[in-house]
């Protein structure tokens, strides 16, 4: 039976107060109408300032070193409220890839940072429409003692606002890794407008020169790669899980004083039977999620399963409750003035990132010998 620690309670009770205090829907919604850079500069430095942006480093980088569980925790709690925020792409999927295949001259420079929030990183991988990280055809030449990198990304999270990105790139040993100063020389990002509100970009790569050390990892690229990825899917399952939650949550109170027909409508039986789906199917997710935690903390073998089986049951279950958020509020459930429209939009772009149901079902029976 999993349990929490003392210090992983108190950062989870800690998340959920200043999520709901200070970053209500009604922020995620003043944020997407400004129209601006996707997040709220502000809150993010509150945010770091109470150690969430560090909570993966150690100790001697500027961290708390709390691992995945307590960040899992943070952005559930984020996730409740649709709460915009770098903290997925640069606290858990940037710390994540220094601390994997950084050098230590690199994680001295960096590591800091991030702990503090002074810079914001993204995950550059995938290059169409759909997620295929082994089909990435973005090149990395050996060029004057480093490499240059040639090709574009797709839909980068938070590659508006990065100010290093990691790339996925090819080289003639095959895939690698490498941290690339977001204002080099031939990089040209080109913001989106995005359905959820939350902040992307698109990044062009025209021969940008980096220098060897630019490589993450010594050895298997692609190894790498995957570590980095997996940590990102189960860190974007946690944030999933606490939308699905809430949402879960918000539409079983509105059964409970919606009247129509002259009686609540959580007394008709079908509702009651939807309701009880959602609850089950959520209860399953967490388990999941919080087992894809662990697995990373204790560095079990089995990561990999345990992120696909993760990603691809909060994908499945958040499509769900979302659905059912709209339909059982009813016409109000339309319009942009509640907030149903909101959790179904977030689902629709968190299902697709980093790879959708069917994608990590597949890779799951991969993985198994299927």
């Amino acid at each position: 039976m999993f349990t929490l620690s003392e210090e992983h309670i108190l950062l989870r009770d800690s998340a959920r107060a200043f999520a709901q205090e200070k970053m209500p829907t009604s922020h995620m919604r003043a944020v997407r109408d400004a129209k601006g850079e996707g997040f709220d500069r502000a809150m993010w430095a509150e945010m770091a300032a109470l150690g969430w942006a560090g909570v993966l480093i150690p100790e001697e980088h500027g961290g708390a070193g709390l691992g995945y569980v307590g960040m899992g925790l943070v952005l559930e709690e984020l996730g409740r409220t649709l709460a915009p925020s770098p903290l997925n792409s640069t606290a858990l999927v940037g710390a994540a890839a220094l601390l994997l295949g950084g050098s230590a001259a690199r994680q001295r420079e960096w590591l800091p940072k991030i702990a503090g929030g002074e810079c914001i990183l993204a995950l550059a991988i995938d290059e169409g429409a759909h997620h295929a990280p082994d089909k990435t055809a973005l090149t990395a030449e050996t060029k004057g003692g480093g490499y240059a990198l040639t090709g574009g990304k797709k839909y980068v999270a938070d590659g508006h606002v990065a100010d290093a990105l990691i790339v996925a790139a090819r080289t003639v040993d095959g895939l690698a890794l490498f941290l690339v100063p977001a204002k080099s020389d031939g990089v040209r990002i080109t913001p989106l407008v995005t359905l959820d509100g939350r902040g992307a970009a698109d990044i062009e790569f025209n021969a940008v020169q980096v220098s060897a050390d630019a490589r993450l990892g010594q050895g298997d690229g692609a190894a790498l790669l995957d570590q980095v990825l997996d940590r990102a899917r189960i860190g974007l399952a946690a944030e999933m899980l606490g939308q699905a939650s809430q949402a879960f949550e918000t539409t079983a109170e509105y059964l409970k004083t919606r009247t129509q027909f002259g009686q609540l409508i959580g007394a008709f039986q079908a509702l009651q039977h939807r309701a009880a789906k959602m609850f089950v199917e959520l209860e399953l997710t967490r388990s999941c999620v919080m087992a894809a935690l662990a697995a990373l903390d204790e560095n079990r073998n089995d990561i990999s399963e345990m992120a696909s089986l993760a990603k691809a049951r909060a994908g499945e279950t958040l499509h769900l409750i979302s659905n059912e958020m709209v339909q059982m509020h009813g016409g109000i459930g339309m319009t942009d003035a509640a907030d149903p429209g909101l959790y179904l939009k977030r689902a629709r772009v968190a299902e697709a990132l980093y790879g959708s149901a069917s994608f990590h079902r597949d890779r799951y029976a991969r993985l198994n010998g299927f």
